[in-house]
């Protein structure tokens, strides 16, 4: 009777270990999109080589993804790290798993150029003393939280891939969604102003910042579920998700909340 309690019990460890030896593992890194002197191809190619993956996600759609396989007017840190990996491991999957023709969607609903439009009005009523005092110090916030990410994306990739930096990031995209559309629903510059949508309509700064403000949240969430789908396409496998920092807390938080413990989420320094 001991004797085949022992088994049982060795046969259970045993399970387990092959179980978790064969889970699924994803890397969500943060990056920098452009090159500079403390983050630039190779040093995103090192940290993929000291992964060794077997899949990656791009934060583009299907027509990027396209683009990026095409090789032409490649410049963002991420393609070039990843065809120079994909050169030496030529087994490794490929994917997009951005929100579908993002582009042209903010284009064609008016929240660009409202968005940018909209931001700069806020800074030139700033810069006048032209805000209330409450609006001020909104405004303030969101500048302050991005100088705060300004000078962390001068560091090395581990520290603008922190909790502490997911924390800054959260609260400035806060600032920026939330807080700054309180300021643009109180004032009348911002109903009283208009763009030219590609259909001919016109929308208000107001109206299209807005939509921006939910399109913030639509797309993490569409991109953390595209990141989901794969894992569960291709399970037991090594997936690195490169995507901007700013995008980092809310697709590791949406990862967290829909992880039916099927996946590991990890960090690439770990």
């Amino acid at each position: 009777m001991k004797m085949r309690y022992t088994i049982a019990i060795f046969l259970l460890m045993l399970t387990h270990l092959c179980f978790s030896q064969n889970k699924t593992e994803i890397y969500v890194i943060g990056n920098i999109h452009d090159s500079v002197p403390n983050y630039h191809p190779k040093i995103l190619f090192d940290i993929l080589d000291r992964i060794k993956p077997d899949i990656i996600l791009h934060e583009v759609d299907a027509n990027g993804m396209k683009e990026y396989e095409s090789g032409v007017g490649i410049t963002g840190n991420e393609i070039k790290a990843s065809n120079t990996y994909l050169k030496n491991h030529p087994k490794t999957l490929r994917f997009p798993f951005d929100f579908e023709g993002r582009n042209q969607y903010r284009k064609d609903k008016g929240m660009v150029p409202t968005d940018n439009l909209s931001v700069k009005l806020i800074d030139s009523l700033y810069k006048v003393k032209q805000l209330t005092a409450s609006e001020m110090k909104l405004y303030e916030n969101f500048t302050n939280a991005t100088k705060e990410l300004m000078k962390i994306a001068e560091l090395s990739p581990e520290n603008f891939n922190s909790a502490a930096t997911d924390k800054i990031g959260e609260r400035r995209q806060n600032a920026q969604y939330s807080d700054l559309l309180t300021i643009i629903k109180e004032r009348p510059e911002f109903a009283n102003r208009f763009v030219v949508k590609p259909n001919g309509e016109k929308i208000s700064y107001r109206d299209g910042f807005k939509l921006m403000s939910g399109f913030w949240d639509l797309r993490n969430q569409t991109m953390a579920k595209n990141i989901y789908k794969i894992a569960e396409t291709y399970p037991g496998k090594k997936i690195v998700v490169l995507t901007g920092f700013l995008h980092r807390y809310y697709i590791l938080r949406e990862l967290r909340r829909i992880n039916t413990n099927q996946y590991m989420v990890k960090e690439f320094y770990d």
